[in-house]
């Protein structure tokens, strides 16, 4: 039985081999490391989205799905294949993210991955990708870990919890005034990993953290950790986590003892849906997004957002155009790469894929000038902070 096993083996790598040297086949397919994702004429070239569709924070997830179709709409026709956006929900969670990896990671239409949106999902599916050799571009996974990992596939266009909680501390501290600072996060690894540095950076200009305190996502009363952080009189409150914690705290703020506290919350707590929750609660409430370079680009890109899904971009998040500039990029690296058999499919080898991502170069998004560093940091924009006031957000004075 072991000498026929061995013999089946050898005739199919002899088969292998004759496959990619007829013609049909690109000669590429067996020398990457990966191998060739291969489309069929007729299909899609299909890149992967996971994110939080349903739940407290699916307005972050439907959003920047929405940013990224319209760059599938703008890539159009590629020898003679479209692309095609298969977003599904991971619903935020680590264990959603792994989920959605393995189920891409199965579909060998699926070549490369926006996504994911969110730290703890992108965390559980990077090693899934790795060992497949699907690349990815985040939109909006901001923990500084993810880049320290030695990943060949993992890059993002967002800003990281590093300059987000830097730029947040310094303005607490420089131009609020705040010397004693409360903190509370949602025990993710972004809530967690951007409220860690945000208590660094606020103790190192000199301010005093009074509080730090856990929660769990998915609760519906946060009272006892807002008691006992309101012991501690806190100026301000940060908050690092999601919509749906933040609207929480924020509404029960007044009636545990914080009223006339200050709550400052990170990019995940920014868009309307934070607004429509609070109400009068929110005002005075201070968020983080970014203000982008007005350009040609992303005049087009506002107009074809709002004509496709009667919003404004920007409203139910802050990263709608980084959905738009997590696909575009990856768009460009297939063309770059593909290759068009004899027999009439479109061969994309994965490791050249991986590779070209990474190599990314002044790539003119609708955030600005895109480049990756070695580690996959491509990030154009910068933190900008905001605050409610008459019931709507208005940048925050500088």
């Amino acid at each position: 039985m072991k000498t026929r096993s061995w013999l089946d083996l050898l005739l199919m790598l002899v088969v292998t081999l004759a496959a990619c040297t007829s013609g049909n086949v690109p000669e590429v397919c067996s020398r990457d490391k990966f191998g060739c994702a291969v489309i069929e004429p007729d299909t899609t070239i299909k890149i992967g989205m996971g994110g939080p569709m349903t739940g407290g924070s699916a307005n972050f997830g439907i959003d920047i799905s929405q940013g990224a179709q319209i760059a599938i709409a703008d890539a159009g026709e590629f020898q003679g294949f479209r692309f095609e956006l298969v977003a599904e929900d991971d619903e935020g969670t680590p264990e959603g993210g792994a989920a959605v990896a393995n189920r891409f990671v199965m579909d060998k239409s699926i070549v490369a991955v926006a996504g994911h949106i969110m730290s703890g999902p992108t965390d559980a599916a990077m090693p899934i990708y790795e060992k497949a050799g699907i690349p990815m571009m985040s939109p909006a996974a901001t923990n500084i870990e993810l880049t320290k990992k030695g990943s060949a596939v993992f890059n993002r266009v967002a800003f990281t919890d590093a300059m987000q909680a830097r730029f947040a501390a310094e303005y607490l501290y420089h131009k609020l005034g705040i010397r004693d600072l409360a903190l509370i996060h949602d025990s993710t690894a972004y809530g967690s990993g951007i409220a860690e540095e945000v208590r660094k950076d606020f103790e190192a200009l000199g301010g005093k953290i009074v509080g730090f305190e856990a929660i769990t996502r998915g609760e519906a009363d946060y009272s006892a950790p807002l008691v006992k952080i309101a012991a501690a009189k806190p100026q301000a409150l940060y908050f690092g986590g999601s919509v749906q914690e933040g609207v929480i705290l924020v509404n029960q703020m007044k009636i545990t003892g914080l009223e006339g506290v200050i709550f400052f919350g990170d990019d995940g707590t920014f868009g309307s849906d934070f607004l429509t929750r609070t109400g009068v609660n929110g005002e005075g409430a201070y968020s983080t997004s970014f203000t982008l370079p007005e350009s040609d680009r992303k005049t087009r890109f506002d107009a074809a957002y709002e004509k496709t899904y009667g919003i404004p971009p920007g409203k139910l998040s802050p990263f709608t155009w980084n959905g738009y500039d997590s696909t575009a990029p990856l768009i460009l690296a297939i063309k770059s790469v593909a290759i068009i058999g004899g027999d009439g499919k479109l061969y994309i080898p994965r490791g050249a894929l991986v590779t070209s991502v990474r190599n990314t170069r002044d790539y003119q998004g609708v955030t600005g000038t895109i480049t990756c560093s070695p580690v996959g940091e491509c990030s154009a924009a910068q933190p900008t902070f905001y605050v409610i006031q008459g019931g709507k957000w208005v940048e925050a004075p500088k």
